[in-house]
């Protein structure tokens, strides 16, 4: 190991340990922490403070520079909150997290489909929140795509961490999607997909974000018709003022997917502009959305 690298696996280490602390303040307490690191953090990270103004800039032109901003500051804070409260995850009671963690919606519609489902869990902050919803209230497991994370340290604990309640498995998303259809068509298992990310041109299409075109994934609308799946969102939020978080098992989908998954994805991507419109300081504008372009285009960052 680089001695660049040991020292990232101690810093790494450091800050783990602080949030193994921090995990066991109250949360109202651990919550107002986050607020004030998120506030912190607006100073001292402009690079990812640019892009969420961007961000917002290009879905919400109409919106004044003020109004953008406050949902940009409100963005951090949670984000900040969500950093810290990963501490409960990781290492909270079963106990504890039971009482935070309320849940709202047909949880039970996956394992009384009669077919393949797929969840659709776009990145609003607390989607980590869901895994434990999935692995404690309904029966089916629940299988998705994992991203390495360059860090070793922190990919252990993440993953880890996803697993930790059982009744879960994760396949890398360096691997083709055969293995985690092989296991979908065991059928004790739903996927748990994350739709909504720009992982570059392979295998995604430019679909239209808040009218931007936003390279975005084909595949959800491919696998579903391929395995006759059935649609059903979730969302992940963060409850005001430390309340816990709430987890909300939508409606499931009908006729979807069709036979044009470009439309699909612009169905999907209308349907997420909606959710993000409900709350729209929970969604993750530090992701560049809109990094690649199409040909020609310059970059909008």
């Amino acid at each position: 190991m680089s001695a660049r690298a040991r020292i990232s696996a101690i810093g790494t280490q450091m800050a783990l340990g602080l949030l193994w602390l921090l995990h066991w303040l109250p949360l109202p307490l651990l919550a107002r922490l986050g607020r004030g690191l998120g506030a912190l953090l607006w100073r001292l990270v402009p690079s990812r403070r640019k892009v969420v103004l961007r961000n917002l800039e290009l879905c919400f032109p109409g919106w004044s520079p003020e109004r953008r901003e406050a949902v940009a500051r409100a963005s951090f804070k949670i984000y900040a909150r969500t950093f810290l409260e990963h501490g409960l995850l990781w290492w909270g009671s079963e106990k504890r997290l039971r009482k935070l963690i309320h849940v709202e919606g047909d949880i039970g519609f996956a394992a009384q489909a009669g077919q393949p489902v797929m969840w659709l869990v776009p990145h609003f902050m607390a989607l980590d929140f869901i895994a434990p919803a999935l692995q404690w209230w309904q029966p089916l497991t629940y299988v998705s795509i994992y991203q390495r994370q360059s860090n070793p340290v922190m990919d252990r604990i993440i993953r880890d961490g996803r697993l930790r309640f059982g009744k879960a498995e994760l396949f890398s998303r360096e691997e083709s999607a055969r293995p985690l259809m092989r296991r979908m068509r065991q059928g004790d298992a739903a996927f748990a997909n994350l739709p909504d990310m720009d992982f570059g041109p392979k295998d995604s299409a430019f679909v239209p974000f808040f009218g931007v075109e936003a390279c975005t994934l084909l595949a959800p609308s491919r696998m579903a018709r391929t395995m006759n799946m059935r649609i059903q969102p979730i969302i992940g939020e963060i409850l005001p003022g430390g309340q816990g978080y709430r987890v909300r098992f939508l409606e499931p989908w009908s006729n979807w997917p069709t036979e044009d998954a470009w439309q699909d994805t612009a169905q999907l991507n209308r349907w997420l502009e909606e959710r993000i419109l409900e709350c729209p300081e929970q969604y993750l504008w530090m992701h560049k959305r809109f990094k690649t372009r199409p040909e020609g285009e310059p970059s909008v960052y």
